[in-house]
């Protein structure tokens, strides 16, 4: 025997939906402010009614949130206000995508839950409400019904779990909750003159109120501040794009608690007078994984396939270094805003930040908006969305962006984004698919691309400042000397600056030559990694010959002579190759054997090339030498140009790699003239990087290069008076791709 039997709700279900679904009181504030967008409404007053003066409650007190939407009538409030989860938002949200006007403004909820946030702030609820007229077509016009009905919960006699009545236990479910409705003339919603602050308005005949009594918080006035504050930010705060259609009230009783503006005021002026870069115009675009921005008046775009981006770790590590990437994510646009909390004020730059300002700054992190609203909780300090915080923990923090020091907002349309969905419990997006993945990885690689290419540079230039601003105040050594001349009769002053000089000269050497040290050892390492990938395989090779001889050796079976001498001498030329790396190697320790000396640079450039030859030929790249007039001899150590050209294969292989097509190096080495030419046809030195590539830790390769390779040689070169630069004249450019100048005569 069988039964059919019905889901019965125990009343309790209130409470997991209301009071422990949505985590505070802000975001049930913002549920039913968000109605109220929804409804149309032009503005939302907000108001504490009979709290102390320190916002404590006493028990006449009320929240009352009002608003001139289009208010309910008493089908909507029986058939959609009564039954939780109501599909009426979702469908009309449909047809808005769809095409179909639907009010003015793009809905908000879909859930059909938001209404129980009324029941996070207290036991007692009534609303008042009044629908707007229709036309025949079904527009709304500026009228309203001849009727105000009133529904009211009464839950006072309940405990917050529904499971007493009056303080007797009671087996209580969803529908023996009485909830009574009451159709009356219009008392409240009627048409007459409000005010908000100084601004008069007439309030139409239409809109709803909601009172809450009997409240279950403790309230306060940092809390009453702190809700005030982010109901501001409900709307993008510094966007030029930011919504003027909708406002949004806080009073105390009847008087207005306080405006935003002048906060916003505040924050916006930072924005435009104290960031070092303002991205802005942002978009990301699916259909060909197009981002695009500008960047303090620049404007840039790149897809998956640019190096700049590909090249990133980030991009590596996430899309499998695949540039045809499918992105669930729909097109979005953003706007950010960096500063620099590392700009002392011994910097006195423009974008020194003050103790108030940083802290201002800190209270806002990167914002997301769905059609112009914000999705909660993303954007508060303590919030990580991007998981910024998390990558700088695990990796070097110094590579990317703090939390701290970027504002900003992402701005998501239901249309375009429609898996980018809010969680039940308003907080932040729901894991549908791969579509909050994609978008939080594409956000990360624009900030990463912003940290490792203008920043850095942002970086170098705000260090030659510094060091040229040291230089015109005067060197410690011109500063002695100063003081001497002005003190050269006093003779303790002059004893102490003599022996202050002797221990400055003293430290100074000592630091030279750490300095040089760490070059050396640098420049060896990023040369022994290249030199020793061929040596491991050399290593792996004779390795695997050397087993299959201890084997036959081993069996115990007749071995024929001559197969035994050939696998030898195999072995032994392995050997042999792998002893000849190591003396190029070893050329590249600054040993005191590896001292100054004359010579030829061609010889050099083949011992490198003949690092390169396997990896270049399973990549089709072909390399030429080419030598005019005499030998080029250069009086330097083998370690120096072993390591500059080192470095010049290395780049050329990485960007040779980027191109389709022929792939070519010439190098031209003219003894007449003392200089070398080396050049590759791949795509060649970026504009904005020509003033860069000779720093330290910048680099064009993204997260493949360590930004040393070329600010080492050209430290190495500077030693010996020698110079390597870019090509400025045609006559020096023999290849469209990267082409650098040694210059080995020294000046007179």
């Amino acid at each position: 025997m069988s039964e059919k039997l019905k889901i019965k709700p125990y009343a309790r279900l209130i409470t997991m939906l209301g009071d422990q679904l949505i985590k505070n009181e802000l975001i049930a504030l913002v549920e039913l402010i968000k109605n109220s967008y929804d409804a149309d409404s032009d503005w939302v007053k907000v108001s504490f009614i009979n709290f102390d003066e320190n916002f404590f409650i006493t028990k006449d007190s009320c929240i009352r949130i009002e608003d001139e939407g289009c208010g309910m009538n008493t089908q909507i409030l029986k058939k959609h206000w009564l039954n939780p989860a109501t599909p009426d938002k979702l469908n009309r949200k449909r047809k808005q995508n769809d095409g179909e006007k639907i009010g003015r403004r793009i809905l908000q909820g879909e859930k059909g839950i938001g209404r129980f946030a009324v029941f996070k702030l207290g036991r007692n609820v009534t609303i008042k409400t009044r629908r707007q007229l229709q036309n025949d077509e079904g527009a709304f016009i500026d009228e309203g019904e001849q009727f105000e009905n009133v529904l009211t919960y009464n839950f006072s006699k309940y405990d917050d779990d529904f499971l007493t009545e009056g303080g007797k236990e009671k087996e209580l479910y969803l529908d023996n909750l009485e909830v009574e409705l009451e159709e009356r003339e219009p008392r409240e919603i009627v048409d007459k003159d409000i005010s908000f602050g100084a601004r008069k308005k007439r309030r139409k005949p239409y809109g709803t109120i909601i009172e809450i009594s009997d409240l279950k918080a403790n309230w306060s006035v940092k809390k009453v501040e702190k809700i005030q504050e982010d109901i501001g930010k409900l709307q993008p705060i510094f966007s030029k794009d930011e919504l003027d259609d909708f406002s949004i009230w806080i009073y105390k009783d009847e008087v207005l608690y306080e405006s935003s503006a002048k906060y916003k005021k505040e924050l916006i002026k930072l924005l435009n007078n104290k960031s070092v870069f303002k991205i802005t115009q942002g978009s990301y675009k699916p259909d060909g994984n197009i981002i695009q921005f500008n960047i303090n008046g620049q404007q840039l775009k790149f897809s998956f396939h640019d190096s700049e981006l590909n090249g990133l770790k980030i991009f590596r590590d996430y899309f499998n270094k695949n540039p045809n990437y499918k992105t669930e994510c729909g097109r979005f646009e953003f706007e950010f805003y960096v500063f620099d909390f590392n700009s002392t004020l011994d910097d006195q730059t423009k974008y020194t930040l003050d103790k108030n300002e940083k802290e201002m700054i800190k209270r806002h992190r990167i914002y997301l908006y769905r059609d112009g609203i914000r999705v909660m909780p993303y954007g508060d300090p303590e919030d990580d969305w991007l998981r910024i915080d998390v990558t700088r923990g695990t990796e070097s923090a110094s590579s990317f962006l703090s939390n701290d020091q970027v504002v900003g907002y992402v701005n998501i349309s239901q249309k375009e984004n429609p898996k980018l969905k809010d969680k039940t419990n308003r907080e932040g997006l729901i894991e549908d698919g791969q579509a909050l993945s994609d978008f939080i990885a594409i956000l990360q690689i624009v900030l990463r691309y912003i940290r490792k290419s203008p920043y850095a540079k942002y970086l170098i230039n705000k260090k030659n400042k510094q060091e040229l601003d040291r230089i015109k105040k005067g060197e410690p050594q011109e500063l002695i000397k100063n003081a001497k001349d002005k003190y050269e009769n006093n003779v303790e002053i002059n004893r102490f600056l003599n022996t202050f000089e002797k221990s400055y000269s003293n430290e100074k050497r000592v630091l030279e030559e750490r300095i040089r040290k760490t070059e050396n050892l640098a420049a060896v390492g990023l040369s022994i990694e290249t030199a020793s990938h061929d040596i491991m395989l050399l290593m792996n090779r004779t390795l695997k010959q050397q087993d299959d001889l201890i084997s036959d050796v081993s069996s115990g079976v007749a071995l024929d002579e001559d197969y035994l001498i050939n696998q030898l001498t195999v072995v032994r030329g392995s050997l042999s190759m792998i002893e000849a790396q190591l003396k190029n190697i070893q050329l590249l320790f600054p040993s005191t054997k590896n001292r100054t000396k004359n010579i030829r640079v061609k010889e050099i450039v083949e011992k490198v090339f003949y690092f390169y030859k396997k990896s270049f030929n399973e990549k089709s790249i072909v390399c030429s030498i080419e030598t005019k007039g005499s030998p080029l001899v250069v009086k330097t150590t083998d370690a120096v140009l072993l390591q500059v050209f080192i470095n010049l294969f290395d780049n050329a292989f990485y960007w040779l790699q980027t191109i389709n097509g022929e792939k070519k190096i010439k190098i031209i080495l003219d003894g007449d003239e003392q200089r070398v030419i080396f050049s590759d046809n791949g795509p060649g030195i970026n504009a904005d990087d020509l003033n860069y590539i000779f720093e330290a830790f910048f680099s064009g390769k993204g997260e493949n290069g360590r930004g040393l390779g070329l600010y080492i040689a050209k430290q190495l070169l500077d030693r010996y008076d020698y110079r390597i630069e870019l090509a400025e004249f045609k006559k020096d450019k023999v290849l469209p791709g990267a082409n650098f100048v040694l210059e080995f005569a020294r000046e007179e």
